[in-house]
């Protein structure tokens, strides 16, 4: 496993634990607002090598108590279920963050018990998807199929979207809520622009824009909450 990245602690990454995160190259969307954009095509070097990581998960016994796994896009690669195996066997549950395009794997993982909770990413409303992931065009049914496959609820999820002024509006909630009816919970992310987003000229939206949002998702959904707002 070629790994790109490692933050050594994050209170963030993991819900309700302390963990940290393997950055991941390679993805198959391209969406504008991209905060790891440099990994998309899985071209940036190698920061570590896996046995390196290993080593220091090892030293980190007792002080972690989690990974979080992301990218880039996890599940394009091959390898990922034989990783997650090996950070298991230490004792360690894994978070993974999935744009949900690969539901075989992502099924693989959740029947072998080396995902202990999933989030995945919901770009914008169906007939927005293809254009806020950066296609030209996008066959949702991947999409379509890993929703109902965390619905299912053998794993912790959660569903969030990084909200883009240019990208979103309320016709997006309104599409997004239906879509993903009886979730468990849901967060609507500030988008933050930086230095590695592949397109300037993107904002967040005012958090009393998010705020607004948030409630026309409160009847499809468990608990959504925001992210980034003060």
């Amino acid at each position: 496993m070629t790994i790109h990245g490692l933050q050594k602690m994050t209170l963030l990454d993991f819900p309700g634990r302390v963990a940290c995160t393997v950055f991941l190259g390679g993805c198959d969307m391209r969406c504008p607002f991209c905060h790891n954009a440099e990994l998309i095509d899985g071209s940036a070097p190698a920061a570590l090598t896996e046995e390196e990581l290993l080593r220091f998960l090892r030293s980190r016994t007792g002080l972690l108590d989690g990974v979080a796994v992301t990218g880039g896009e996890p599940t394009l690669r091959a390898d990922l279920p034989a990783f997650l195996g090996r950070i298991r066997e230490m004792g360690y549950p894994v978070k993974l963050d999935t744009n949900g395009m690969h539901p075989e794997r992502l099924e693989e993982l959740i029947r072998a018990d080396l995902v202990q909770y999933v989030a995945m990413d919901i770009k914008n409303s169906p007939e927005r998807y293809a254009r806020t992931a950066g296609l030209e065009h996008l066959d949702l049914a991947p999409v379509e199929a890993s929703i109902r496959l965390l619905l299912e609820g053998r794993v912790d999820y959660e569903f969030r979207t990084t909200v883009v002024a240019e990208l979103h509006d309320a016709d997006s909630f309104r599409g997004i809520g239906p879509w993903i009816r009886g979730a468990r919970r849901y967060f609507l992310q500030k988008f933050t622009d930086r230095e590695t987003v592949p397109f300037e000229g993107l904002h967040a939206p005012e958090d009393g824009q998010l705020r607004a949002w948030a409630e026309l998702m409160r009847p499809w959904v468990g608990e959504v909450s925001l992210r980034g707002v003060d």
